[in-house]
C-alpha cells in the first residue's frame, strides 16, 4: 500500500495491496546442490513507497554472473512504520512501528531456511539495497535480531545516521501515531483497525505525521550511532558510497537566487560559529566553484554524511573489509532535456545491468561501466572482495590504504579508478557539528 510518491518508479504488479509480503528469485543453479551465494535486495524510496516489481531492479542479469537474487517487498508508510502506545502495551516485546524492516527480517530468515532448495548457500548471503534500502542495510547490521542472517552487505546512497538530530524514540513516534489516530476518529486500536486500508492510506498521505524507522527498543535497542560507536553491529565485510549529484545547487537554494551573497547567508544561518570553517572546506571564490560547493553541502544533509557516517563508524569499529565508492556516471537524458548529473538512484540501472529498460542513447562508456559494477558487486558477494580478474584494484578503505575511494565512471575520456580520499576533512568538520547538534538538542529535551 503507497501512493503514487515518485514519478521514476515504475511496477509491473497488479497495483497496492495489503496481501504483499512476497519475494522474487532469480537462480542461475542447475540444482540445490550448486551453493551460490545469495544476494538480498531491498528498494529504496524513502520507507513511503517502493516495491520489488520494478523493471530496474529486476535480477537476472546479476544472476548470470553467478549468484542467485532475491528481492522482496516490505510494509511502507504507515502500514509499516506506526507507532502508537496501544500498539508498544500489546507487543510481547514492548515495541511498535518498525513492521517494515521486521519484514525485511522476515525475508531474510525465508532465505535462510529455503534458498539452498534453489541452489543457494544460506551462509553466504549479501544484503544490499539503495537509499531506504541502503539505510535498511545499515540498520541490519545494527539490530541483535538479524544476527547470523548475512555475510556482506552494500550500501547505496545511505545510512541509518543523520546531520540533524531526530527524536526517534517509541514514546515520541507514539504520540505521532495516537494524533493520526485521533485524526481518523479512532479511539481504541479496534476502531483503527476497522478502518479500509484505502482510506488508512489517503489520511496518512495527507495528514501531518510522517511514518519512518524508529528505536523500538526490540529491532534497534538504542539508536544506530551508538550501536556503532560501541562495536555492536554485524562484523561483516562492507561495500558502500554514494553518487556525486545526490543533492544539487538549486536544492541548496531553493528559492534564493545563486548568488555568492546568499550562499554564504546560507552557510552562516545553518552552521553559525563554524561557518567560516565550511566556507573555506567548501569555497565559493569564483561562481562555478560556488554551484558545486551548494551541491556537494546539499547532497551531504541529504544522503552522503549518513553513508559516510556509516562507513567511518564500520572502520573504526568493526573488524572486517571496508569499501568505498563515489558513482560519477551521468546516464544520458530524454531528448531536450538537460543532464541531472549522477543524480539520486541513477546508480540502479548500473548495478542491475537493466539499463535498457529506459529506452535512452545510452554510450558503449554506459555499458561498460555498467559491466564493471556488477561484476564488483557479484565478486564481493562471493567473497567479501569487490576485485577480480579484467577489474581496475580497488583498494580497501582504512588508515593504511590512505581511506582510497573508488570512482565508478567511464566517460569523457576518464575511467574507474582508485584515489585517496580528498574530502575527509569536510566529513570530520561535518560529523563535529553534527555530535554538537546532538548535545544541543538533547539539553533542550524536556
Amino acid at each position: 500500500m503507497q501512493g503514487r510518491i515518485f514519478a521514476d518508479m515504475v511496477f509491473r504488479d497488479n497495483g497496492p495491496s495489503e496481501d504483499c509480503l512476497y519475494l522474487n528469485v532469480w537462480t542461475p543453479a542447475n540444482s540445490a546442490d550448486a551453493h551460490l551465494p545469495v544476494m538480498v535486495w531491498i528498494y529504496g524510496g524513502g520507507f513511503q513507497a517502493g516495491a520489488a516489481s520494478e523493471p530496474r531492479q529486476d535480477g537476472e542479469n546479476l544472476a548470470h554472473k553467478g549468484v542467485i537474487v532475491v528481492s522482496f517487498n516490505y510494509r511502507l508508510g504507515v502500514f509499516g512504520f506506526l507507532s502508537h502506545p496501544d500498539l508498544t502495551k500489546e507487543s510481547p516485546h514492548h515495541a511498535s512501528g518498525n513492521y517494515g524492516l521486521l519484514d525485511q527480517i522476515a525475508a531474510l530468515e525465508w532465505v535462510r531456511k529455503n534458498i539452498a532448495a534453489f541452489g543457494g548457500d544460506p551462509a553466504n548471503v549479501t544484503i544490499f539495497g539503495e537509499s531506504a534500502g541502503s539505510m535498511s542495510v545499515s540498520a541490519l547490521m545494527a539490530s541483535p535480531l538479524s544476527k547470523g542472517l548475512f555475510k556482506q552487505a552494500i550500501g547505496e546512497s545511505g545510512g541509518a545516521f543523520s546531520l540533524t538530530p531526530r527524536d526517534e524514540s517509541v514514546s515520541q513516534t507514539g504520540k505521532t501515531g495516537t494524533a493520526f489516530a485521533e485524526s481518523m476518529h479512532a479511539t481504541t486500536l479496534e476502531e483503527l483497525r476497522a478502518k479500509p486500508a484505502e482510506e488508512v492510506l489517503e489520511a496518512a498521505l495527507h495528514g501531518k505525521g510522517r511514518f519512518w524507522p524508529n528505536v523500538d527498543g526490540y529491532f534497534l535497542p538504542e539508536n544506530a550511532a551508538r550501536i556503532y560507536a560501541a562495536g555492536k553491529q554485524a562484523h561483516v565485510a562492507l561495500l558502500a558510497g554514494w553518487n556525486a549529484d545526490e543533492g544539487s545547487a538549486a536544492g541548496f537554494f531553493g528559492k534564493e537566487q545563486p548568488t555568492k551573497e546568499n550562499y554564504e547567508a546560507k552557510i552562516r544561518s545553518q552552521f553559525g560559529k563554524d561557518a567560516e570553517k565550511i566556507l573555506k572546506l567548501y569555497p565559493a571564490d569564483t561562481e562555478a566553484e560556488m554551484k558545486m560547493s551548494a551541491r556537494d553541502l546539499a547532497s551531504a544533509e541529504f544522503i552522503a554524511y549518513s553513508t559516510w557516517k556509516w562507513l567511518d563508524m564500520q572502520v573504526k569499529t568493526g573488524e572486517s573489509p571496508v569499501y568505498r565508492y563515489h558513482f560519477e556516471q551521468a546516464p544520458p537524458m530524454p531528448a531536450g532535456e538537460p543532464s541531472h548529473g549522477a543524480y539520486h538512484s541513477s546508480d540502479i540501472e548500473y548495478v542491475f545491468q537493466t539499463l535498457d529498460w529506459k529506452h535512452l542513447a545510452w554510450t558503449a562508456g554506459d555499458r561498460k561501466i555498467s559491466d564493471v559494477i556488477s561484476s564488483y558487486w557479484t565478486n564481493f558477494a562471493k567473497t567479501g572482495n569487490p576485485n577480480g580478474a579484467g577489474l581496475p584494484e580497488w583498494p580497501g578503505y582504512n588508515k593504511k590504504d590512505r581511506f582510497t575511494v573508488m570512482h565508478l565512471h567511464d566517460a569523457d575520456g576518464s575511467t574507474t579508478h582508485a584515489a585517496a580520499d580528498t574530502e575527509r576533512a569536510r566529513y570530520e568538520l561535518l560529523d563535529r557539528v553534527a555530535r554538537e547538534r546532538e548535545k544541543s538538542a538533547a539539553k533542550t529535551k524536556p
